[in-house]
């Protein structure tokens, strides 16, 4: 596993198993995953989501405690996987960092509490696939407009870029920092710490 640009996110690369028959890979393993991030991933919800090329799922995120973690990747078409750190008093706060993620490449994401997930399907039908820590509770969950100039996400300019209404109307990282809805970083590490 590798350390990303943004405190506490991650890419792994899965050993992938190839033969006449075809592929084999383990994709998420507790202990490999425990030795690096440092604690346990509950599974508390799977999800599968299909998009056509050019849709923008996120930046979203939930409170914290519990928040939700993700581990993320993308079994089908391709996708451009964006971690924004939206915990006030985090030393990368406002950062954010990409890879894109396709079954090619095999490359698989983790996200803690806290930070903010987004990603644009980059080929019609792109299936991603990700393990939530807690289930959706949509009285906890937030979101920041994918498209703020304040966090300045480089998203591909293949297609037009095309948003849910609620992705639309979310509020800036400054906006939503004066609403009082960014989770904070020390209660981020303080949730974190109870996981081990």
């Amino acid at each position: 596993m590798e350390q990303l640009d943004v405190e506490g996110v991650w890419r792994f690369l899965p050993e992938v198993l190839k033969d006449d028959r075809g592929e084999f890979t383990e994709w998420f393993r507790p202990d490999p995953f425990g030795f690096h991030v440092g604690h346990r991933l509950a599974l508390g919800q799977a999800n599968l989501s299909v998009s056509r090329a050019g849709v923008v799922r996120g930046i979203h995120f939930a409170d914290v405690p519990p928040g939700q973690a993700k581990w993320v990747c993308c079994v089908r078409g391709a996708a451009l996987d964006v971690a924004v750190d939206v915990r006030l008093g985090s030393p990368t706060f406002g950062r954010w960092t990409a890879t894109r993620i396709d079954p090619h490449r095999r490359q698989v994401l983790y996200l803690p509490e806290g930070v903010g997930h987004a990603f644009m399907a980059l080929d019609d039908d792109t299936t991603v696939v990700y393990l939530c820590s807690q289930p959706y509770v949509a009285a906890r969950e937030r979101a920041v407009s994918p498209v703020d100039p304040e966090i300045g996400i480089e998203w591909p300019k293949n297609h037009p870029i095309v948003l849910s209404q609620k992705d639309t109307h979310a509020p800036s990282l400054k906006e939503a920092e004066e609403r009082g809805i960014l989770p904070s970083y020390e209660a981020c590490r303080r949730y974190a710490k109870e996981l081990t």
